[in-house]
């Protein structure tokens, strides 16, 4: 276990000592000559993301110098855990103080390894951190990353809409919330038809999955999360490249079924609403086609100008579902567009808010936890790029331009004004590993809006 708090399993452990480029020379002049000899041989000059291995008189390791940017940094060491030899560490007196529960964290995901089909390179180091309250919600919270990670990296064939299905109902089951589920026609039968037109062609049925959890009496929180299990574009099929890392476009849906644990894993004062439309957008002979028009909840009818801009289809069915209930914040999560990319690049998710307030709130806390967002306006001049000729509405802009906004405006349709919204055009993926980030599938977005919550 790579985070050890409970005190009756503590053992003697190598400390690590944080410290910066400023404050390195004077930790220095303190260790004995031999130690200083090999430090100045080291070439560390405790610059982020570096560390130093000091030997004892014996030629133990002694301690540990690690560079880091600031004690509350939460990445500060994630780099260690599969740097270090395996072994215990604790966090000893260096110049720098690390906050426990952030050391925590970074250390829990610096040793974070993708092991469902390839045995891990390494067995990562240990670290032990006295127990508390704030270190426990910290663990709580990277394992609910690892979760994302965990879901976007695992390939369609093995996390289709039943295997996500099953990933809610065992949170369900946990946490003591109620389940359900829409599958196939059922679908048509309940009123979801656009869910239904865009999974309809694959061999493996769409669904729409539904957790219900805590006391009635308080406010209602709806997450809805994009679940396109792989999307090949359907008719508008994508080319080779562009579908390589479509099992990743079920990332949305990983971050509402994680931000929904943390809800329950708190006990937040909420009545929450977990909804995940899971489809797969598939090609065969009843595929929807560009140029028909579909139905939806809401009562609006769509016109498919671009089959491959699905996910916003599903979207609005569930989006729709949840308004019926009137809840006070309704927080959507999706892999929604390339332009969002283009626009602001992997690492930074455009947030797009009908509602000031909540989205105060929500780029606060992302800058107190270090989980960025960008702000993204809903230019609603731009819904004229949607205008259709036999329907309310195209599902595509026209021109390509503005593609994240007209995106996060079809959304918008189907929420009404009086409900406080905000939508997650996040990548859920890294393009390079940055420590305790390795390169797959990503939680981006999840610890702001967590906060945002708490």
């Amino acid at each position: 276990m790579p985070v050890i708090h409970d005190k009756k399993a503590f053992e003697k452990a190598v400390p690590i000592l944080a410290t910066d480029v400023k404050r390195l020379p004077r930790l220095v002049a303190k260790l004995t000559p031999a130690q200083r000899h090999w430090v100045d041989g080291s070439d560390f000059e405790g610059r982020p993301f570096t560390h130093c291995t000091v030997p004892g008189a014996r030629g133990e390791v002694a301690f540990v110098l690690a560079g880091v940017r600031d004690g509350d940094d939460p990445w500060a060491l994630a780099h260690l855990p599969l740097k270090l030899a395996p072994g215990r560490y604790e966090l000893g007196k260096g110049p720098v103080t690390l906050a426990p529960d952030k050391a925590a964290f970074a250390w829990s995901l610096g040793g974070y390894q993708y092991t469902r089909y390839k045995k891990s390179r390494r067995k990562p180091a240990s670290l032990q951190v006295g127990p508390s309250a704030s270190v426990t919600d910290a663990l709580g919270l990277a394992e609910a990353v690892k979760l994302v990670r965990d879901l976007v990296n695992t390939p369609a064939e093995d996390m289709g809409p039943a295997e996500l299905s099953d990933i809610v109902r065992e949170h369900a089951e946990h946490f003591g919330a109620e389940f359900d589920e829409w599958v196939g026609d059922e679908l048509l039968a309940q009123n979801f038809p656009a869910i239904h037109a865009v999974g309809r062609a694959a061999t493996r049925a769409p669904r729409l999955l539904e957790l219900n959890w805590g006391n009635p009496k308080h406010p209602r929180l709806a997450i809805v999360g994009k679940g396109v299990c792989f999307d090949s574009g359907g008719l508008d099929i994508k080319t080779a490249d562009g579908m390589r890392l479509m099992k990743k476009d079920m990332g949305g849906a990983a971050h509402a079924i994680a931000l929904a644990r943390l809800v329950m894993q708190r006990k937040l004062p909420y009545r929450l609403q977990l909804l995940v439309p899971a489809v797969e957008n598939a090609i065969s002979g009843n595929a929807f086609r560009p140029g028909d028009v579909i139905r939806t909840r809401a009562g609006h009818t769509v016109e498919i100008g671009n089959t491959d801009a699905e996910g916003r289809v599903i979207l609005c069915d569930a989006l729709a579902y949840a308004a019926e209930d009137k809840p006070k914040i309704l927080i959507d999560f999706a892999t929604l567009t390339g332009a969002a990319r283009v626009a602001l690049g992997p690492e930074l998710p455009a947030l797009f808010a009908n509602d000031e307030k909540l989205a105060a709130k929500l780029i606060e806390a992302s800058v107190a936890v270090e989980d960025p967002l960008w702000r993204m306006p809903l230019w609603r001049g731009y819904r004229r790029l949607f205008d259709s000729d036999i329907a309310d509405f195209n599902n595509a802009g026209k021109g390509g331009f503005a593609g994240a906004i007209t995106a996060a405006l079809y959304l918008e349709y189907f929420v009404p004004d009086n409900l406080a919204w905000a939508h997650f055009d996040t990548y859920a993926w890294n393009d390079v590993s940055r420590p305790g980030r390795p390169l797959g599938g990503e939680a981006q977005g999840l610890r702001a809006a967590l906060a945002a919550l708490a």
